[in-house]
């Protein structure tokens, strides 16, 4: 497990997932955000996207999945904010790149990116913290 003393700052990671045709439904199961846009094309056509959007809380559970494996301990995780800024079509790959930028009195705090295959911003303003106040 790592402690402290393993983050610096300007470290940084990276996680990259896919939005297949299933994972709004998937997600739509796992948290009961069955709203049409998420989980019908023809909403999603109706609304002006492609098809289907993933939920924006998916979006941002892949952002806390980045963070837990660079922390190594989903427990440390006190703080995690981002602003939704563009939707997640069915077919995209979200790229979520973490940098460290301080390591202050037991916190360590990392700046998030997320972007799609177009390079276009889909979080806006991400931040984590993970507190190691308390070495295990």
């Amino acid at each position: 497990m790592k402690r402290l003393a393993d983050f610096r700052p300007g470290d940084t990671f990276v996680l990259t997932r896919t939005c297949d045709r299933y994972r709004p439904v998937y997600y739509a199961a796992a948290s009961g955000d069955f709203n049409p846009i998420h989980v019908d094309p023809e909403v999603g056509r109706q609304a002006g996207f492609p098809g289907a959007i993933l939920q924006g809380m998916c979006t941002l559970a892949w952002a806390a999945d980045a963070c837990v494996g660079y922390f190594d301990d989903p427990a440390r995780i006190r703080r995690l904010r981002a602003r939704f800024s563009r939707p997640v079509n069915v077919g995209d790959t979200v790229t979520v790149t973490g940098r460290c930028v301080a390591v202050e009195g037991g916190t360590v705090r990392v700046e998030l990116s997320a972007v799609n295959q177009h390079g276009q911003e889909v979080l806006k303003g991400a931040v984590a913290e993970a507190s190691f106040g308390e070495e295990r």
